[in-house]
């Protein structure tokens, strides 16, 4: 998490592994209270402005990382894993002469904080955007960490860059900047880097001087740094006690004026790490505008719902709650859109559910969603079959009448089948099939495709894109269901009751999915190897008032 060269890449390099860091950190579970996490906030949050868009702080010692192995890892990968953890503290030191454990090790302390101050640190639109970037690392030795600052910098000097030295407000800075060849002289020189000791208590690094130089400002004028924010400190009342991470999201910083006239209903969002009996869960407060309502989902969900009965166990994706119609916009794209932004869940639940559109040919929102008034579960399979159960209530018999209706319009047949000693309706698109023969009267074959399948389950009305999936309901048993599975209860048991519902994701089966829809994924799959390779699943929930949106992400791992 140090700087051997300040510019765009290598920062978004070192915060794409912060974030990794303490996301992984956190899950000691099993390694007594020196990693259960910390009551105390970001100190480092006072070098950070009020309006900066983003910033990463990890609570513990990195020395910790390879205790990691039993929480990420099976038994049997434990001392591969454990090496792979301890390569994350040298990978960003690469071809820098710097030694983590000569150089660095001696002093690092338990903090170190990421941020991207601001998206123009010149405030001069006409050159471009040239953010500002500070890292924060807390010393325990004063003279051994100003001893290393010292031999960076004249390690930069010695490769050919300029050395500068200045006093600010008492403070001793060191900057330098690559030496301009002479045809290039009137170039403003770009990709230097500053740092320096502040109060003996952290080390501090800035991609210019001038963003060291606010930093320290920040600190000396209060009103400015984000410590003295109300909504910071509001959001921070609502993360847990104990913490090992934690992200801070200024939302109209980062997405800037434009988004935010579109969007203004978000204002800051935190994302704070804490350790769970079942994996790891990463808690998120977002805060709405001053003179704006999030109006979120009331949360009815206090218990498994009987419609995850009928969903087999092994699922790709789950969508699970209550009262579809008495949501905001009765719109269940929107819903997880509002109870995950910034985890990227929406774009998830959004695709899957525009192919299930495509494939039965209708409008969720109008034809489905607006009548769900009772329990409901929505779940692809892994072979892209969809199932959707609902409870039977007199809106929803209304529902199923128009969606009848809607099948007969497009000129499918509805059509009563024997299945697994029930019957069953399908619709079917029923074509004809070319005689193979010259003979006239022979009869008509008709190819049927089935386009959906529904039938009544109790007090029930359960969906299937097809008769395969169909016959699976039929026989899910009581241990074989969703809402047996011993690993998807301990998911849901880690989040408050009552909830909004559930998003459950199964890692395996949508990696190249979120991986194609957020490429910084690959990025940290490469720094945390190890984190991935075991990642089982994650399960989404939302609890919430009016001007506050909370929930969470659990992260379960195979660590048999």
């Amino acid at each position: 998490m140090w700087f051997s060269a300040m510019n765009q890449k290598s920062f978004f390099s070192i915060l794409a592994i912060a974030v990794i860091f303490l996301t992984v950190i956190s899950g000691c579970k099993s390694l007594g209270a020196t990693l259960i996490g910390t009551q105390k906030n970001p100190t480092a949050a006072i070098f950070v402005s009020k309006q900066a868009p983003i910033m990463v702080s990890m609570l513990v010692n990195p020395e910790r990382l390879e205790d990691l192995a039993p929480m990420v890892a099976s038994s049997k990968e434990r001392r591969k894993t454990k090496d792979e953890l301890n390569q994350l503290k040298t990978s960003v030191l690469a071809n820098t002469g710097i030694d983590y454990e000569q150089d660095i090790q001696p002093w690092i302390g338990d903090e170190i904080t990421a941020a991207i101050t601001t998206s123009d640190r010149d405030r001069d639109p006409s050159n471009g955007q040239q953010p500002g970037y500070v890292l924060a690392i807390a010393t325990k030795d004063a003279q051994k960490s100003r001893d290393f600052v010292e031999l960076l910098f004249a390690k930069k000097a010695i490769a050919g860059a300029n050395l500068v030295i200045e006093e600010f407000n008492g403070i001793r800075l060191l900057s330098n900047n690559p030496r301009l060849q002479p045809e290039n002289i009137s170039t403003k020189a770009e990709g230097g880097f500053s740092g320096a000791v502040v109060s003996d208590n952290f080390v501090l690094f800035a991609n210019h001087s001038q963003v060291l130089k606010e930093a320290i400002n920040n600190v000396q004028a209060p009103d400015l740094n984000l410590t003295t924010s109300s909504q910071y400190q509001q959001a921070l009342t609502q993360l847990p006690e104990r913490k090992v991470g934690l992200a801070f999201l200024n939302y109209p910083s980062l997405s800037g004026a434009k988004a935010v006239e579109a969007t203004p209903t978000y204002e800051n969002q935190i994302i704070a790490l804490e350790l769970n009996s079942q994996g790891l869960l990463a808690e998120t407060t977002i805060v709405a505008g001053l003179d704006k309502e999030i109006l979120p989902p009331t949360p009815t969900l206090s218990q498994p719902a009987k419609a995850w009965q009928y969903i087999p166990e092994a699922v790709s994706l789950a969508i699970l709650g209550v009262n579809l119609s008495k949501l905001p916009n009765s719109n269940l794209q929107q819903f997880w859109a509002q109870v995950s932004p910034g985890l990227s869940v929406a774009k998830l639940v959004e695709n899957p559910l525009v192919e299930l559109q495509t494939s039965w040919g209708i409008d969720l929102k109008d034809d489905v969603f607006s009548w769900v008034e009772g329990e409901y579960a929505l779940a692809k399979l892994p072979n892209n079959d969809w199932i959707f159960a609902v409870e039977r209530t007199p809106s929803a018999t209304e529902g199923i009448e128009k969606l009848n209706a809607i099948a007969s319009a497009k000129e499918l047949t509805i059509t009563s089948l024997p299945l697994a000693d029930r019957k069953v309706s399908a619709w079917t698109q029923l074509t004809p099939v070319a005689a193979q023969t010259k003979d006239t009267s022979a009869p008509i074959t008709l190819n049927a495709k089935v386009q959906g399948v529904h039938t009544t389950i109790d007090n029930y009305e359960v969906f299937t894109t097809s008769i395969d999936a169909m016959e699976r309901v039929l026989k899910v048993g009581k241990n074989s269901s969703l809402a047996n599975n011993s690993q998807f209860l301990a998911s849901i048991d880690a989040f408050p009751q009552p909830n909004a519902g559930y998003v459950y994701v199964d890692w395996q089966a949508n990696q190249a999915t979120i991986k194609r829809q957020l490429p910084i994924v690959s990025l940290l799959e490469v720094v945390a190897k190890p984190f991935f390779s075991n990642l089982r699943s994650l399960t989404v929930s939302s609890y919430d008032d009016t001007k506050l949106l909370t929930g969470g992400v659990l992260f379960q791992f195979d660590t048999k």
